[in-house]
């Protein structure tokens, strides 16, 4: 540093003194927090992106209760397995022909055995099949023609009403839908998710009948015992994979038509014997 003695030693510290009180004052930054952001594994990801799911209630061997009742229907031999409402429609016909023959079959099967309601289809696809057919049809011939199905006469009275709102509302098609199937007079849930599933192809829920609903409480396939089809058809459908809800019912069915019969199962010739809770009181 060069020293200039000009005024002596003052001009030095006063310069100095100077630079001093000129020079730009540093201002302290304030200090700042840093967010560290740290990358969580995949499952604490999903922890934080979904709550946590409470386990869903299922019944005790039900996995290998099914593998053991297909063991058993592995020969589809069963009433249901070639008179069920699969096979009581005209298969060469139209498509929306087919739909109504699959819906006629399905109100003529309730309260009523796979032989009876083939046969009743039988004769009426003789005389043509038809929405139009049947409004043509008085109803003492409707009646000799499904004579001796269940409740015959509420039948006819069913069929006409229904049929009469097909060719008014649908152009004599059947809706795509269960809420307006089930709207159809002399239409339940069973028969609406039947319907879906063999006319239009859709799986829109479980089709609960008498053989489902027995075997299903036998096997205590319901939380709690259930009183109706249809309660028996909220049970299942809330843990049941969705992936069954076709199989089930034709399984059941032929599953009930053989072995787990209403009165007297034959309980010692069923592979579940051991694993049915209903098997163990009998």
């Amino acid at each position: 540093m060069d020293i200039v003695r000009v005024a002596g030693r003052d001009w030095v510290v006063l310069f100095a003194e100077a630079r001093k009180s000129h020079s730009p004052v540093k201002r302290r930054r304030k200090a700042q927090r840093l967010c560290v952001a740290y990358e969580g594994s995949d499952s604490e990801k999903g922890e934080k992106a979904e709550p946590l799911k409470v386990p869903v209630w299922e019944p005790q061997d039900w996995q290998q209760q099914l593998v053991n009742i297909r063991a058993m229907r592995n020969k589809k031999d069963a009433p249901v397995d070639h008179l069920g409402t699969e096979h009581c429609y005209d298969s060469s016909a139209p498509p929306k022909v087919r739909r109504y023959q699959v819906l006629l079959s399905l109100m003529l099967s309730s309260q009523t055995k796979d032989q009876v309601t083939a046969g009743a289809m039988q004769r009426l696809r003789a005389q043509g099949l038809t929405v139009d057919s049947i409004l043509q049809t008085d109803d003492a011939t409707l009646g000799k023609l499904i004579y001796p199905v269940g409740f015959w006469r509420s039948k006819v009275k069913y069929i006409k009403q229904t049929s009469t709102i097909l060719q008014q509302r649908y152009g004599g098609d059947i809706p795509a839908s269960v809420a307006e199937l089930v709207a159809l007079p002399g239409v339940g849930p069973k028969m609406a998710h039947l319907a879906m599933a063999v006319a239009w192809g859709t799986v829109s829920g479980i089709a609960v009948d008498t053989h489902v609903h027995r075997i299903a409480n036998r096997l205590r396939w319901t939380k709690k015992a259930t009183k109706s089809p249809e309660e028996t058809r909220a049970a299942l459908e809330e843990w049941l994979p969705r992936e069954l809800w076709h199989e089930i019912n034709g399984l059941l069915v032929g599953f009930g038509q053989q072995t787990c019969l209403p009165a007297r199962p034959h309980c010692q010739a069923c592979l579940n014997q051991a694993l049915c809770p209903a098997a163990q009181g009998l």
